[in-house]
C-alpha cells in the first residue's frame, strides 16, 4: 500500500529532509505542489485533504492557519512548528517516553513534534520525575550546543557566504532574554515547576547538537549514585530503538555532531555520585526534527518505527 503525503512548507530546511528522507524509499507518494502555488490556499488545501498525512513544515501563524484547511477526517497532520506543543488535543510526539504517549501517536490525526532543543532536554529530564528520582521543584537549567542548520535558511546563508562576519568563527549564546520558544513544551511535557535556565548556543558546524542538564544528587528526591543514574535511564529506555544510554566517552570529549546524519539519540550519563551531567547528543536535523517527524508518521499509519528511517543496516 503507498501512503499519500503532503509536506506544506517544502522549501524550508525541515521540509527539503522530509522530502530527502521519503523520495529514497518505496511506499510513500509524495503529493506535489506547483511552486507558484504554494502560497495558494485552495491548492494546498486540495492537497491537504487527499493526503494520508500531511507535515507542515511552516512558521506557528501559518501552521495555524493550514490547519485550518483540514476537512478529511482521515489526514494525519504532523506540525514540525512551535504552534501546537502544548495544544489541548494534540499528541506531543516522543513516543519513548511513556506507553500511553505512543499510544496517543498511534490513534491521533494531530501529532506535534517536539523541538530539538526540547527533545534534549526531555529525553534527560522527563525519567527522572517520573520515576520519582527529581522533584518537580528541581531547579534544573540547560545548555545547548547546535550546529547553525537549526537556524534555516538564512542562518545557514551566514554560516556559508564566502565572506562573514567573523563572529560566526566563535560559539555564540542566544535566547538571552531566558524566554526561548522551546521552553513551554520543555515545562510541560517533563511536568516541572518552572522552566529551567536555558543557555542554547549555536556553533559553526552544520549539524547535531549536545543538550546537557547538570544534576547535584544532594537535591534529588532519590539520591542515586552515577551507577544508579545509569542502571535507571537504561531501564527507563530499555525497548527504544532510536534512544541509546551512554556511559562518558574514555576520550575525554564528547562531539555534538557525533550521531550528526541518523535518527538516533545518545544519552550520556557522566560525572560522579556528586555531581553529574545528563547530555543527549543527536542530529538537530534528525530525531530533532525530520526524522522523528518521520517515526511519528510511520508510529500513526502502524508501519514499522523506523520505516523511511534506514538504509540498509544504518539509521539515517
Amino acid at each position: 500500500m503507498s501512503f499519500k503525503v503532503f509536506i506544506d512548507g517544502a522549501e524550508g530546511t525541515t521540509g527539503l529532509q522530509l522530502k530527502t528522507r521519503l523520495s529514497a524509499h518505496g511506499g510513500v507518494t509524495i503529493l506535489e505542489i506547483d511552486p507558484e502555488l504554494r502560497k495558494d490556499a485552495s491548492e494546498r488545501k486540495k492537497l491537504i485533504n487527499q493526503s494520508d498525512v500531511t507535515f507542515l513544515c511552516l512558521p506557528d501563524k501559518a501552521a495555524e492557519e493550514a490547519v485550518g484547511l483540514v476537512e478529511n477526517p482521515d489526514t494525519v497532520v504532523i506540525d514540525a512548528s512551535t504552534a501546537h506543543r502544548t495544544a489541548e488535543g494534540w499528541a506531543y510526539g516522543f513516543p519513548e517516553l511513556s506507553r500511553s504517549r505512543r499510544e496517543a501517536i498511534a490513534s491521533s490525526k494531530r501529532i506535534a513534534n517536539p523541538g530539538c532543543h526540547a527533545t534534549g532536554f526531555i529525553a534527560a529530564v522527563y525519567p527522572l520525575v517520573a520515576l520519582g528520582i527529581a522533584g518537580r521543584d528541581y531547579p534544573f537549567c540547560c545548555h545547548s550546543v547546535t550546529g547553525y542548520s537549526g537556524g534555516g535558511k538564512k542562518m545557514i546563508s551566514e554560516y556559508e557566504a564566502p565572506v562573514r562576519d567573523a563572529f560566526l568563527d566563535s560559539p555564540r549564546q542566544y535566547g538571552l532574554s531566558l524566554k526561548h520558544k522551546h521552553l513551554p513544551e520543555m515545562q510541560a511535557v517533563t511536568g516541572i515547576s518552572s522552566p529551567p535556565v536555558f543557555n542554547p548556543i549555536v556553533a559553526d558546524f552544520y549539524s547535531g547538537m549536545a543538550v546537557s542538564v547538570p544534576i547535584h544528587t544532594r537535591l534529588l528526591e532519590k539520591r542515586l549514585t552515577l551507577s544508579e543514574m545509569f542502571d535507571a535511564l537504561s531501564e527507563f529506555y530499555r525497548e527504544s530503538e532510536l534512544i541509546r544510554v551512554c556511559k562518558a566517552p574514555e576520550s575525554g570529549f564528547l562531539p555534538a555532531n557525533e550521531v550528526a546524519k541518523t535518527c538516533r539519540l545518545n544519552l550520556y550519563v557522566m560525572g560522579n555520585d556528586a555531581q553529574m551531567t545528563l547530555c543527549s547528543v543527536f542530529d538537530n536535523l534528525g530525531k530533532g526534527a525530520s526524522g522523528a517527524a518521520v517515526q511519528n508518521m510511520n508510529i500513526a499509519l502502524g508501519l514499522p518505527e523506523t520505516a523511511y528511517l534506514e538504509e540498509g543496516d544504518k539509521l539515517l
